[in-house]
């Protein structure tokens, strides 16, 4: 569990981290680089959840060897059934993060909903239901890893 208090915001105590693939996690189907090694840290404390439609068909290969639970997103509204599984996994306990139109209601019911501005780009619904914008997936990753960085960005 990672447990964060921010002043003027709210006690934020994370046991889920719920993360889109493509766009996100990787770009063109491959996992960019850094993003095992901080996913393996936040393991130890989190529980690991990826999304994905899997466009490249590669994420399950590409995450084997990292703690993590992995759901096959359908093609039919995707949006809803990520954050389906979130409601179901525990929203209020959950920081998501995402770049897609199919991540905004995830991001907007997560505890903690971080989007990303990546080589993809970003849907503007997304980064509208966000608590937290970031440039890569490596610094979104860092802040849960250096949770006083998230405190400075969100205190009131």
């Amino acid at each position: 569990m990672l447990c964060i208090d921010i002043p003027g915001y709210a006690k934020i105590d994370l046991v889920h981290l719920l993360l889109d693939y493509n766009g996100t996690l990787a770009l063109d189907g491959e996992i960019l680089d850094g993003v095992l090694p901080r996913l393996q840290k936040l393991s130890t404390g989190l529980e690991i959840h990826v999304l994905t439609a899997d466009t490249f068909g590669r994420a399950q290969d590409r995450l084997s060897g990292l703690e993590c639970r992995f759901h096959l997103v359908g093609e039919e509204d995707q949006a809803r059934a990520k954050a389906h599984y979130l409601e179901k996994t525990g929203a209020m306990n959950a920081a998501a993060v995402g770049n897609g139109r199919n991540d905004r209601l995830m991001l907007e019911k997560a505890c903690l909903g971080i989007a990303l501005i990546q080589e993809e780009g970003a849907a503007l619904t997304a980064l509208s239901a966000a608590d937290v914008l970031c440039r890569d997936i490596n610094h979104a990753l860092d802040l849960l890893l250096h949770p006083l960085r998230l405190k400075a960005t969100l205190r009131g």
